[in-house]
């Protein structure tokens, strides 16, 4: 099982370093074909058409998951995304790129199945663990990346997109290889209908635990928020430049790793996956609120603790909600609930810019004073779903 999950790992990285390589070429790329100030459009019409197409497709992937099995689905996913950084490699003209991005989108089910094989692989007691491994050296990689992008980049500006191709093909061979089955047939969903290829319907079937997934989409909220939103913040607030925000955003990137990979298994020795989670969201709430703060007292140890606890937070709780929700269900539902989970992720990288960008513009203040109240908000939720699963 141990080698199963160093494999996962290692996928895991390689998927975070490919996607992470074309993070600081985007700009430039669509620059390519759209006049200077229409490119912040182009790129959030390419954000926002990726995460549409997530949305309808990831519960539909894990549903196919439970049936097929998570090895086959994991593969198709991998080629999807491929195909998508091939066509971006390829370029010539915008609709090539919204087309990449579609194809990357309708089968961008591979995080989910990689949660599903971390559940499938792991007794209960090891889940969170492995989940907050799972979250650190995703976070080894998206801080790499940018830095191999950008090397590349000064090269060609097609080159990173086919290395990340390159990249990711390695995955697929490594998945067909190497990475055996999680799911045996015996566990295996037996059929599918009209409904397990309808995302609303896949909503309805986790009923039960609604009040866990309403905390983690208040979570996945205010954490969106601060993640569209900060780099303009430090921008326009503190008058910071590329090489002070890249610096914080390294500290953010090691803040998010040291919390994943030696804070939470320290934790987990001492206090159950539900009180660790809840310490997340304080600290999450915390870190938001010393944003707030910062406003009217420019200071830079605010805003470093505001970073320290906003991702020391979200290393705590991310990986305790993915293991409750995989405790939630039994083996063969737990590629449609993390595909629903992965589905909810995408709504709110749909709506959340969208409506924060007109917050901001108004009130840097209101922004995150409303960030700040969801997570608050989250807590009072993850409560109160703590007790409804008491009385189940």
């Amino acid at each position: 099982m141990k080698v199963r999950l160093m494999i996962l790992l290692g996928i895991v990285l390689m998927n975070a370093v490919g996607m992470s390589i074309v993070i600081p070429l985007l700009p430039f790329l669509i620059g390519q074909y759209l006049p200077k100030q229409q490119v912040v459009v182009g790129m959030s019409a390419l954000l926002s058409v990726f995460a549409a197409c997530t949305f309808i497709a990831a519960p539909i992937l894990g549903a196919l998951s439970d049936r097929y099995g998570r090895r086959n689905i994991l593969i198709i996913s991998l080629l999807g995304s491929v195909i998508g950084y091939v066509l971006f490699g390829i370029g010539g003209s915008l609709w090539v790129l919204f087309v990449g991005r579609i194809i990357d989108g309708l089968t961008a089910g591979n995080i989910s199945t990689l949660f599903a094989i971390i559940s499938d692989s792991t007794t209960p007691e090891e889940r969170t663990k492995w989940f907050g491994y799972m979250g650190a050296v995703m976070g080894i990689g998206l801080l790499t990346g940018p830095v191999l992008g950008g090397l590349l980049g000064a090269i060609d500006l097609s080159l990173p997109f086919f290395m990340t191709a390159g990249i990711i093909s390695l995955s697929v061979v490594a998945v067909y290889f190497w990475l055996p089955e999680s799911l045996p047939s015996g566990k295996r969903t037996k059929q599918l209908n009209v409904d397990s290829f309808n995302v609303f319907s896949h909503l309805k079937d986790f009923r039960e635990i609604k009040w866990l997934l309403i905390t983690g989409i208040l979570f996945y909220a205010g954490l969106e928020i601060f993640q569209f939103n900060f780099t303009i913040f430090l921008k326009d607030i503190f008058k910071w430049g590329p090489a002070y925000i890249g610096s914080i955003l390294t500290v953010a990137g090691a803040c998010e790793i040291i919390s994943r990979s030696l804070l939470l298994p320290l934790l987990l020795k001492h206090f159950s996956e539900s009180i660790v989670g809840v310490i997340g969201l304080i600290m999450l709430a915390t870190g938001l609120a010393f944003i707030v703060i910062s406003i009217f007292i420019s200071s830079l140890i605010i805003i470093t603790l505001a970073v320290i606890c906003i991702l020391a937070g979200e290393g705590l709780f991310d990986p305790t909600y993915n293991s409750q929700l995989s405790q939630s269900v039994d083996e063969s539902n737990q590629g449609k609930l993390q595909g629903v989970n992965q589905s909810l992720q995408s709504c709110t990288r749909v709506l959340i810019p969208l409506g924060a960008a007109t917050i901001y513009y108004s009130s840097p203040f209101l922004l995150y004073t409303i960030a700040t109240l969801i997570i608050i908000f989250s807590i009072i939720i993850h409560e109160k779903s703590l007790s409804h699963r008491r009385h189940r």
